[in-house]
């Protein structure tokens, strides 16, 4: 493969059933990307380092997207501290040193936001990683995915490879998982405020203050961002002088305002309630996103049809608009 991706090049896309990985297949096949090398969880579980190394050396791709993770919302971090750090430490090591041993041509790793001290200087630069504390709620997750990062920077100084990282910010869209206790905060709200209104109930307690200001993409939005980072030449990503860089919309919310606009979104006319012994987690998370708009890229699905559009999906995908199953 030259320092261009040809629209033929082999591309594995590691995570491809989850709700990025589909997103960034959806948008490779898009753009004409029609060799994706896609496997299963089942049929190719990468936490089995044997696995791994069998994968990379049979099929020897060009090019991966390593968008396989254990990920969940600030309820199932805090409780499952053990399973964030082990499940995404053996997942990275596995498939970044393997795809090195295979002469992987370009990766791009997928990290999160979660990666900054929890009172960084808002909104936050690349530069701020490692510079300060990190959230006590997620610290096991993001010291993992923290830990990718330095994977990818030490293999492109000792080795001389080419493995990008993007840093998204919160996600949701299509293909996010619903579960009330071990989502993200969006499709929990979705889901505890289309039942309250199927129900007719006449309160929502939501978590905290509401204070806390959140960013908020959506995943088609971050999918896009991946497929340009991949297409950038080599000189174009060293121009940049960082191995990660932040993918986010550039603009937040508070919390008391993003359930105002699934309240509308769902239709939901009953009081909300705030619970303020649950905790808020980090006070404010906005990325400073320059890096990727001097590369030329920008956001496009805005918060308020983004909400609508993924609301539209749960009602099509659980249980004939009920939502009152478990996702598939």
């Amino acid at each position: 493969m030259s320092d261009a991706l040809p629209r033929d090049a082999r591309i594995y896309v590691a995570g491809h059933r989850g709700m990025v990985g589909g997103a960034i297949t959806r948008a490779l096949q898009r753009r004409g990307y029609d060799n994706l090398l896609l496997r299963t969880h089942q049929e190719l579980d990468l936490k089995d380092q044997a696995a791994v190394r069998a994968f990379f050396t049979r099929e020897k791709p060009p090019a991966v997207v390593l968008a396989a993770a254990k990920v969940g919302g600030i309820q199932a971090n805090n409780i499952y501290r053990a399973d964030f750090i082990y499940d995404n430490l053996m997942i990275e090591c596995n498939a970044i040193h393997e795809a090195h041993r295979a002469g992987v041509q370009r990766l791009l790793y997928l990290g999160s936001s979660c990666i900054y001290p929890k009172f960084a200087p808002q909104p936050i630069a690349e530069s701020a990683l490692l510079t300060g504390a990190l959230e006590q709620t997620n610290q096991p997750y993001a010291i993992a995915k923290i830990a990718g990062i330095e994977l990818c920077d030490a293999y492109n100084r000792q080795h001389g490879t080419d493995f990008r990282a993007a840093m998204p910010t919160n996600l949701y869209g299509p293909g996010d998982y619903f579960d009330l206790e071990k989502s993200h905060v969006i499709p929990a709200l979705l889901r505890r405020f289309h039942e309250a209104t199927q129900n007719q109930s006449p309160s929502v307690t939501c978590w905290g203050t509401g204070t806390p200001r959140r960013e908020f993409l959506h995943v088609d939005d971050l999918a896009e961002a991946c497929v340009f980072l991949l297409e950038r030449s080599r000189e174009q990503w060293r121009a940049l002088e960082t191995t990660h860089v932040n993918v986010g919309c550039g603009e937040d919310v508070t919390i008391r305002e993003l359930v105002e606009l699934v309240r509308q979104a769902t239709g939901y006319r009953g009081e909300v309630k705030w619970d303020a012994t649950k905790p808020d987690g980090t006070p404010r998370k906005l990325l400073d996103i320059s890096l990727m708009r001097r590369l030329g890229w920008a956001p496009k699905v805005g918060l308020t049809d983004g909400l609508a559009s993924t609301y539209r999906w749960f009602l099509q995908h659980h249980a004939d608009a009920r939502g009152l199953r478990e996702q598939a």
